[in-house]
């Protein structure tokens, strides 16, 4: 049986902020669209935002989630997949199913992962793993949950290192508690804290940040369906004063999970809605999808509040480099995809199909181009690819023909000759001339020689 693709989103699907059904789906927002994501948690490391998310299953109909995601841009629009980072697999005490809400945070040289597991006794519990790297691999770091309370409450953690040193976790559901962290990341002094100043329209999903002096406590707000609400604070643990909201509930999305950072001079929130899930279907299942939108503070430091999420998203920052190995999973938008993990060539783009297309954003041909190189694989009569400035039905810049090379798994290069181009395009990948599944895709790169 064919598998469930989201097919032509972008060009039919057309979602409507006020009906369930037909959404106008032209843009970025949801920024992931090859996979149900939810619960994001951006982190900017070095250059680099690295957005961790919750990943729902194609079938999920309650929450079925077994594993962690890790996406990457430099740009806010053009996101690279890194595919599973991290799973229950990592926890021995977890149960099969219930990966929920993460942050990750770096200190000291390494990568610490807080993770809402469901215990194998029902329980909701919360881990740590640790990496040396971003991308992972995580492990568990005590072989035991870093707080169990025996409780269905103890989800969502936010972490936060103040200026001082002092690192402080935050979470729950409906209450509110923290701890103080030790410098290891992995264990805690005092007592668990429940918070007496908790906002009356405080649920879930806290994230903890500091700017310009002013201490943020961003939530979810109560249930449902569920906007994002902040509180303000002159001191890390309180007592915190509610201000408002970022975002009003909406009863497109029954759940929503702030993830609040600064990037490059501007402001994000990350958040989800259920877009994917309404241009297929009108029942609601745990099918979320992320989105982003800019944000602006006033000059008190209050939040000026925004509405529902938008189908564009913010701009992009800066453009990007076509003469540099680009990976086929770096995608604006992208229509019928899927992306898969290999050891042999780490994540790429399959499940290609006739018309399937993908939008990589603001690409900037400074320097022209002359061809194209793709590494691409098959064990069906493959296809094309079909390369369009602007939109689907844009210049045609170039055709690459894709064969049989053998087996899935078995990449080759092929070189194809690009029309004259310059300046900043949008580019459509369109593949065509085949049936079935054609061919696998997994990088490309310009060239201003033929």
């Amino acid at each position: 049986m064919k598998k469930s693709k989201f097919k032509k989103l972008a060009v039919v699907a057309f979602i409507s902020l006020t009906s369930p059904i037909g959404i106008k789906c032209l843009a970025q927002n949801p920024i992931i669209q090859t996979k149900y994501t939810a619960d994001p948690s951006p982190m900017v490391y070095k250059d680099t935002v690295f957005l961790y998310a919750g990943h729902d299953e194609d079938d999920a109909k309650g929450f079925k989630m077994y594993n962690w995601l890790l996406y990457t841009t430099t740009d806010m629009v053009n996101w690279t997949d890194h595919g599973i980072v991290a799973s229950l697999n990592m926890f021995s005490w977890a149960a099969e199913n219930g990966a929920w809400a993460p942050q990750c945070i770096a200190r000291n040289g390494k990568f610490y992962m807080y993770c809402p597991v469901a215990k194998k006794k029902g329980s909701m519990a919360i881990g740590v793993a640790v990496s040396n790297s971003p991308y992972g691999p995580f492990i568990d770091a005590l072989g035991k949950p870093l707080i169990e309370n025996n409780s269905t409450g103890d989800i969502d953690p936010t972490v936060f290192i103040d200026d001082e040193g002092q690192a402080y976790m935050y979470w729950g559901n409906p209450n509110c508690f923290y701890v103080k962290l030790n410098t290891d990341m992995i264990s805690y002094s005092g007592d668990i804290v429940k918070i007496d100043s908790k906002p009356a329209n405080y649920q879930e999903g806290p994230w903890f940040y500091k700017r310009n002096g002013h201490y943020y406590l961003a939530y979810a707000s109560k249930c449902c369906p569920e906007g994002m609400g902040y509180a303000m604070s002159n001191n890390p643990t309180g007592p915190w004063e509610y201000k408002g909201m970022i975002m009003d509930p909406n009863h497109l999305s029954s759940g929503n999970h702030p993830g609040i950072i600064d990037y490059k001079g501007n402001s994000y929130v990350f958040g989800f809605n259920y877009a994917l899930l309404w241009a297929k279907s009108n029942t609601h299942y745990e099918r979320r999808s992320i989105c982003l939108e800019k944000m602006t503070y006033n000059a008190d430091g209050t939040i000026q509040k925004l509405p529902f999420w938008s189908t564009t998203g913010p701009e992009q920052i800066g453009t990007l480099n076509p003469y540099l190995r680009n990976e086929a999973e770096c995608i604006a938008w992208e229509s019928g995809v899927k992306t898969e993990k290999s050891d042999l060539t780490g994540v790429y783009v399959t499940d290609i199909e006739n018309t399937d297309y993908i939008k990589v954003k603001g690409v900037n041909f400074e320097n022209g181009a002359k061809s194209l190189e793709v590494s691409v694989s098959s064990d069906t009569k493959g296809g094309e690819i079909e390369i369009h400035a602007d939109s689907l039905s844009g210049p045609l810049l170039g055709t690459c023909l894709v064969q049989n090379t053998g087996h899935w798994q078995k990449w080759v290069t092929k070189k194809c000759a690009i029309s004259k181009t310059k300046g900043i395009h949008d580019l459509y990948f369109v593949f065509t001339s085949g049936e079935g599944k054609m061919f696998n895709f997994d990088w490309w790169k310009f060239s201003t020689k033929r």
